[in-house]
């Protein structure tokens, strides 16, 4: 039987929409979009290349919590409200996910507050237990 469990980061939109910030499914861990906020303060910076760093802090903080890291992402999907913002986040996004090269698609799409600049949301693979026969 497979275990599930979720991961809740603290984020008010957790509780006020009804959702978990990663869900863990037997090997696999799907963090939902996460966005640039500080959940911890519920603020957000203005500038994109800000907000695409923090949604990565809060995504290692989710991957963490479930016992795996960005090093075990194989699929990632960045959303943007505008294009041009995509391109200004690439260093960022180089460094997190260079050596990692999971599958990727960016879509240009309306997010839930006009503050938004960027969300992220990926799919990940616990790591092989010792002696697992992986």
């Amino acid at each position: 039987m497979t275990q599930r469990r979720v991961i809740l980061s603290g984020s008010t939109f957790e509780r006020e929409i009804g959702y978990a910030r990663a869900v863990v499914d037997g090997d696999r861990v799907h963090v939902s979009g996460t966005t640039g906020f500080d959940y911890t303060t519920m603020t957000i910076s203005d500038d994109v290349v800000e907000q695409a760093e923090q949604c990565l802090r809060n995504i290692r903080a989710a991957l963490a919590e479930a016992g795996c890291s960005l090093a075990d992402v194989v699929r990632v999907r960045y959303l943007l409200p505008r294009r041009e913002d995509f391109e200004p986040c690439w260093p960022v996004l180089r460094r997190h996910f260079g050596a990692v090269r999971p599958a990727a698609t960016m879509q240009v799409c309306g997010l839930a507050d006009p503050r938004m600049k960027i969300e992220i949301e990926v799919d990940a693979r616990l790591p092989a237990s010792p002696g697992a026969g992986r």
